[in-house]
């Protein structure tokens, strides 16, 4: 009988880390997540501590390991997913200079402003795949130097939350193709980083990490890590990619035409090409995975994030229920919106509580109720919600169909696919057939099969066909998808209409909160 073999991928996210084990048949074998806070003391800040997110990855690690009993000599590898966009500043001797400045952080946005208008930006952007944002580390980079410059003049590095982790690891400073392409910063076809934007950024390759393919391997841990953790120094470690792109590969949509749907704490509409491809109106990033396999899509702030606000601020009785029953306080609040029609009576909602990313790609956009009248009550406003975050993809979908041509097959992950409820919602609004694999690792089953394609494991990335599991389906049900036929139209012009007033609210915000 053959020797057994594991492999664990581990997800660094916005609000945790996610460490799993799988076997060669992709059957989850043990699992840990480490939760910590995302920081944002106003509308404008969201910022998290570097060294709790690294001793999150060692203790997920740790925790799965003894949680499995394996024999780690049968460990064949560790392979890492993580969020994007964040930033970093350390000084010579890898000191934190700053915390981690994450994608949802928009501090930088008049800065974004500034490069798209004045800096020759979207011809950056057509080079670089990333769309010119705050939540951009070009423009953070370039917000730094304007209001902390006593950091950057000692800033011997500017990295993100991967590369302080595989640092800390391995004392040294590599960035994977997918990350590096999530940056503003680098040139995708020449796979290096981009000589104009380096210049509008104000810093030297010097600066940022060394660029490495995601199949890249590190080997040699820092022994007391090592030890922590509870496995072998030997044991090679992947750098992997980018949550996103790995999270289509983890849903087994990476053929042309087949589109993937996450939401997470946020969200994304991700489908697969075979070469890099930039929108001219600006509104997809393009990220890498592999040589021959790059990410085109549109990602957006609000998702479970929009989720979490409803529980915290509004439902705390729904909390207390849900603590008496013993169940998820999220299965209430969607049995809740279940009991109102679709369209909830005419409310809609925005959902941008952290500005907007794609299609907008306006970090002044602020969330709003529409439609509100006195027959409204609680449950419409948990409906419109839920239906505010989805329409918001829809209008992304539509972005991405203009660049690849409508999708075959809509695969879905991410928390929100544990409810029927949601997944429902989704068929219903997009008017499509929705698939959802039955395990939702989607992420961190990615890293592990990026891993084995690594060191040599499998020749292509058809294994995970098998590994995914059984599927549930959901047809769109035809009443439903006529309603949302209606408000849909009604919901992006209005986000369309409110441009200028976005930018008002949120001057006086600035000008008031921070």
């Amino acid at each position: 009988m053959p020797e057994q073999s594991y492999y664990l991928g581990v997800d660094i996210g916005t609000t945790s880390t996610k460490a799993v084990l799988f076997d060669r048949a992709g059957k989850v074998i043990a699992g840990d997540t480490v939760f910590y806070a995302l920081e944002t003391p106003n509308p404008l800040v969201a910022e998290q501590d570097p060294e709790e997110i690294f001793r999150a990855v060692l203790t997920s690690v740790r925790k799965t390991i003894r949680k499995s009993e394996i024999d780690t000599k049968q460990l064949k590898l560790v392979s890492f997913s993580s969020a994007m966009h964040s930033l970093i500043a350390v000084d010579a001797t890898g000191s934190l200079l700053t915390q981690s400045i994450t994608w949802a952080d928009t501090r930088s946005a008049k800065h974004a402003k500034y490069i798209k208008e004045r800096m020759n930006g979207h011809e950056i952007y057509l080079r670089t795949g990333t769309p010119i944002h705050a939540m951009s580390p070009l423009s953070k980079v370039l917000w730094l130097k304007d209001e902390k410059p006593e950091v950057c003049e000692h800033a011997a590095k500017f990295i993100g939350i991967k590369e302080f982790v595989f640092h800390e690891l391995f004392g040294t400073y590599v960035v994977d193709h997918s990350i590096a392409s999530a940056t503003g910063l680098f040139n995708l076809e020449q796979l290096d980083w981009d000589k104009e934007a380096l210049a509008v950024a104000g810093i030297t390759r010097e600066q940022l990490s060394h660029p490495v393919p995601t199949t890249h391997q590190l080997t040699g841990l820092v022994t007391e890590h090592a030890l922590f953790m509870g496995i072998p120094e030997h044991v090679p470690f992947i750098i992997g990619a980018s949550d996103g792109v790995l999270a289509n590969l983890g849903v087994d949509a990476i053929e042309p035409g087949v589109l993937a749907v996450t939401i997470g704490t946020s969200g994304a509409i991700r489908t697969v090409t075979t070469e890099p491809k930039t929108d001219p109106k600006g509104r997809t990033f393009c990220y890498a995975l592999t040589e021959n396999h790059w990410v085109v899509g549109g990602p957006v702030n609000n998702g479970g994030i929009i989720l979490r606000w409803l529980r915290d601020e509004f439902a705390s009785s729904e909390v207390e229920t849900a603590k008496r029953l013993g169940i998820d306080p999220y299965d209430v609040l969607t049995k809740i919106a279940d009991t109102v029609n679709p369209g909830a009576d005419g409310l809609l909602f925005h959902p941008y509580l952290t500005g907007e990313r794609a299609p907008l790609w306006n970090a002044n956009a602020r969330g709003s109720f529409f439609g509100l009248s006195i027959h409204h009550k609680k449950q419409h406003m948990i409906r419109a919600v839920l239906e505010g975050i989805v329409f918001n993809l829809y209008t992304v979908l539509l972005a991405v169909e203009e660049l690849t041509g409508e999708p075959v097959r809509i695969q879905a992950s991410g928390g929100f696919a544990r409810s029927d409820m949601w997944r429902q919602l989704l068929a219903d609004v997009f008017d499509k057939p929705v698939v959802i694999p039955e395990s939702f690792e989607s992420s961190c089953l990615g890293a592990v099969v990026l891993g084995m394609y690594a060191i040599g494991e499998i020749d292509d990335f058809s294994i995970v066909s098998d590994m995914i599991g059984q599927t549930h389906t959901h047809e769109p049900q035809e009443e439903a998808a006529g309603i949302y036929r209606e408000l849909l139209p009604i919901y992006i012009r209005l986000s369309r209409l409110l441009t200028a007033e976005y930018e008002s609210i949120a001057d006086f915000q600035r000008k008031h909160l921070e």
